[in-house]
């Protein structure tokens, strides 16, 4: 596993972060607590040392089984959370949101399930279209000033309000937007038109979630598979619904053949090649073998250039310079 530097926060973490959101079976589907455990050591034992997770993850399962493979070690990790939806199928409304009262409540909550007295990085999971940017930006302040969080990030926001977020905090000069988190993937390039330049404007840490496109880039949909087609409502999953994300998938799998690999790997990659962490979901320790399966993967310029091209949501737009995929 290579490194990279954290936007502005001097961390240095692993080019891919494992996110725990099938860690527990809350949900009805998932890796109950002896699979979650064999994932991630498989993890750890490649390097990695970038935990993500979430208090609505599993309904807080998640949480709960982080903070036993964590005992004793939790210094070797940058952990992340998220607060906004609660941990409960039913939460009640004071604690979802993202208000100062919903964020106090969950980050204490959070801290308890995961056995520990401070979280690294805290996202605020989504913007609840309610509170204001000024509220939230002083809660994590004090979060942070109370020695609960030591940073904080925005997960799911525009870039125009990650750009206010930041002016904000500047003028205020209150705890800095450390980070963002975002949905990238060759089937969902849209960020790549507006945040990932507010965020290397500002130098902030970049992490993006389902760089398989919800695993329709590993072409198991093609083989009858349901998945992530049908788990949360198929809410995170991007579907084989135009010509171009056929043209996009078909790419995919001759490059992996041409390689001998799989599309799996292929396509997380590339991912790699926007300055981002992208976070690796597995749920099996098969599927996490073959996730990792990318960090050695070696692509050729035509071959990215190839992947760009069909992807491309201006296809009259110049070659982009693919960013080395990890540090040292």
């Amino acid at each position: 596993m290579k490194y990279v530097i954290f936007g502005n926060t001097g961390l240095r973490l692993s080019q891919l972060a494992l996110g725990t959101g099938n860690f527990g079976t809350g949900w009805g589907h998932g890796a109950d607590a002896e699979v979650s455990k064999d994932i991630f050591n498989a993890y750890v034992e490649a390097g990695g040392n970038f935990i993500d997770t979430a208090d609505s993850y599993q309904f807080g399962q998640s949480e709960q089984l982080l903070g036993d493979l964590l005992k004793g070690r939790s210094e070797d990790f940058v952990l992340a959370s998220k607060y906004t939806n609660g941990a409960e199928p039913n939460a009640n409304r004071l604690v979802t949101g993202n208000s100062r009262k919903a964020m106090v409540a969950s980050v204490e909550a959070s801290l308890r399930r995961l056995g520990t007295d401070r979280i690294d990085m805290y996202w605020v999971h989504q913007p609840d279209g309610i509170t204001a940017l000024d509220e939230i930006l002083r809660g994590l302040d004090d979060l942070a000033r109370a020695g609960k969080i030591l940073y904080a990030g925005l997960s799911n926001f525009s870039a125009w309000q990650l750009s206010r977020a930041v002016t904000i905090a500047e003028l205020t000069r209150s705890l800095p937007v450390a980070a963002v988190q975002f949905e990238h993937s060759l089937v969902h390039r849209e960020p790549e038109a507006d945040i990932f330049q507010a965020a290397r404007a500002f130098n902030l840490g970049m992490v993006t979630w389902s760089p398989l496109g919800g695993g329709v880039l590993t072409g198991k949909y093609r083989k009858g598979e349901s998945g992530r087609a049908e788990a949360l409502g198929g809410k995170v999953f991007q579907a084989e619904n135009s010509v171009q994300r056929t043209q996009v998938l078909d790419t995919v799998i001759k490059i992996a053949d041409e390689l001998s690999t799989t599309p799996t790997r292929v396509a997380l990659a590339w991912a790699g090649t926007h300055g981002s962490v992208p976070i690796i979901g597995p749920r099996s320790l098969s599927h996490m073998a073959d996730n990792l399966g990318a960090l050695s993967l070696e692509m050729s310029p035509e071959q990215i250039d190839r992947l760009d091209i069909v992807s491309s949501l201006n296809p009259s737009a110049p070659p982009r310079t693919p960013i080395v995929w990890g540090g040292k």
